[in-house]
């Protein structure tokens, strides 16, 4: 398990154990995570379940590959950090991750 920590766009924070070798967007949609929608079920095929996600924690997520690159390109707002939730699997090096929902998913 590990604890992931959800920032609605509002502010709210979801702090969520979620079991390891599922996606941070199964962690969301199980635990009712408002902002979170992954309508493509974690197929990589949309993206409705863009994240951001902290600076501090980026780096351990191992960046989108090219199909995910090429998804991200369709969200309203682009970050740095911006990654697909249902492409960050769940692992203990990832306990304490945080994420921040945006204004609006695509």
């Amino acid at each position: 398990m590990a604890k992931i920590t959800y920032i609605e766009h509002s502010g709210t924070e979801h702090n969520i154990e979620v079991e390891t070798g599922k996606t941070v967007m199964q962690g969301a949609v199980d635990n009712f995570v408002e902002g979170i929608i992954g309508e493509c079920g974690g197929c990589c095929s949309c993206a409705t379940c863009h994240v951001i996600v902290d600076e501090a924690w980026y780096s351990k997520t191992g960046g989108p590959n090219e199909s995910e690159l090429e998804m991200l390109d369709a969200v309203p707002v682009l970050t740095p950090t911006s990654r697909l939730s249902c492409q960050l699997k769940v692992t203990e090096e990832l306990d304490g991750l945080v994420v921040t929902l945006p204004e609006e998913q695509f």
